[in-house]
């Protein structure tokens, strides 16, 4: 194969979403449709891309890092978007270009790449990536003819045989470079629109006596998009079915799909038992034999094999193996948790490592500390890491006992073995091995209770 390149349509608005974003920006399964599509085209082996963005800043700067950028700033229909590519398409002369929407995230890499190599085997000047559906209405038809693709005829064009054809033009395309350039130069917009299609290139290919072919996907599902809420909803609850369903044949178990959802780069091990109310979003690698939920999320983070965390939230972390977690736990970005921990309920950890086998039982803050393994903490103990201005670290050594309600006024340190007494506040560095207590002695006034508050 020669090089090739993509430019991927994502200039629409999409009034009818309502949104302030632009309509490829919008999310399916936590991914903008526009990223499922510049991911599509890098498994398909193509690394240089182009993005037809409508004039936006925001959008402008997503793409800009990853690929080139191309702006639209009329909108005249999709063959005018295609020629503010045109310096990207003479940069692939000799190659292919793949043209796709957006808003189409279900056009895969597999399908991407099987069209390119049909187009490049037949010869073709132009490939139309299409799909045969059960309602074809509103699509453009594939008319075959004995020498490849014969012409695409649109619904209003549409007589009742032709209606009854069930392959559609999906809105994907594959050129040969030198070909598109030439049919662009063509195109005229002597439309009742006053558009450019990009549908008419093809007719511009055949006129010029070029080739032009179909290749049917066989996947009815490459076609769709989104135009309303609605259907972005559908998309949603497409791709969230599917990435269940390869779930389940990797041997990640359900009791019930009621609320679950999973991004569809999720990584989870066989014997996991994910439970109602889940939810795990991009960048999950998630061990085998854990229980997940009910009532959790996870984002972008690595989970160890024999796992429990229970309506609890995870974010940006490393959990290791046989951790318990929850209910109502929060790791927070940056957190550590080894072997055998256990984090309870209505705990809070930022940023911090936490020992193996170390107990972190009820209603605790853990923020920028490196614990060591097997501490107890008791109930209400609080890592002071922020003085209004500066964060500062807390540091615990190995086999620590912390008691209940005890502040640890950071930067301090607590040494291997050292016990903390309940109610201290700590603003001193404990040597390993020693107790300390830092509060206030009792005093206790004998009667003064009895004249003042006892009172029938």
């Amino acid at each position: 194969m020669g090089t090739a390149g993509a430019i991927i349509l994502a200039a629409g608005e999409g009034k009818r979403m309502k949104s302030a974003s632009p309509k490829p920006m919008l999310e399916v399964l936590f991914k903008p449709m526009a990223v499922w599509v510049t991911d599509a085209v890098r498994q398909a082996g193509i690394e240089d891309l182009c993005i037809v963005c409508p004039q936006n800043d925001k959008m402008q700067e997503f793409f800009s890092a990853t690929c080139k950028i191309a702006v639209q700033r009329e909108k005249l229909g999709t063959g005018h978007a295609v020629m503010q590519a045109r310096s990207f398409i003479e940069q692939h002369m000799g190659g292919e270009i793949v043209v796709l929407n957006g808003d189409a995230p279900f056009c895969g890499g597999e399908t991407i790449r099987a069209a390119r190599e049909f187009h490049i085997k037949r010869k073709n000047d132009v490939t139309v990536i299409t799909a045969r559906v059960k309602n074809p209405f509103g699509y453009g038809r594939i008319v075959r003819g004995n020498g490849g693709l014969e012409r695409i005829v649109e619904q209003k064009d549409a007589d009742a045989e032709t209606a009854l054809i069930s392959e559609i033009n999906s809105g994907a395309y594959v050129f040969n470079a030198h070909s598109l350039l030439t049919a662009l130069n063509g195109l005229t917009n002597q439309n009742a629109a006053g558009e450019f299609y990009l549908t008419d290139t093809i007719d511009v290919i055949l006129r010029n006596g070029g080739r032009a072919d179909a290749f049917d996907a066989q996947d009815e599902q490459i076609v769709l998009g989104a135009n309303d809420p609605i259907q972005l909803y559908e998309l949603n609850r497409i791709a969230n079915e599917k990435s269940i369903r390869a779930q389940m044949e990797k041997g990640v178990r359900f009791v019930s799909l009621d609320g679950v959802v999973i991004a569809a780069d999720a990584q989870i091990g066989p014997d996991t038992d994910i439970l109602p109310g889940t939810i795990i979003k991009p960048g999950c690698i998630i061990g085998s034999g854990c229980t997940i939920g009910p009532n959790t999320l996870i984002e972008n983070s690595r989970i160890g094999s024999g796992t429990v965390i229970n309506a609890s939230q995870v974010y940006g972390s490393r959990v290791g193996d046989k951790v318990k977690i929850g209910p109502f736990t929060q790791l927070r970005v940056g957190c550590d948790i080894k072997d055998g921990a256990k984090i309870g309920d209505f705990v809070e950890v930022k940023n911090s490592v936490v020992g193996e086998k170390t107990s972190i039982a009820h209603l605790t803050y853990i923020g920028d500390s490196d614990v060591g393994g097997g501490v107890n903490f008791g109930c209400g103990v609080v890592t002071v890491n922020y003085d209004g201005k500066n964060k500062y670290r807390t540091t615990i050594g190995n086999n620590a006992f912390v008691g209940c309600n005890t502040n640890l006024i950071a930067p301090v340190t607590v040494g291997d073995g050292a016990y903390i007494a309940a109610g201290s506040t700590i603003t001193e560095d404990v040597e390993s091995g020693d107790m300390a207590i830092a509060r206030a002695r009792q005093v206790n006034k004998k009667g003064y209770a009895n004249g003042r508050y006892n009172k029938k």
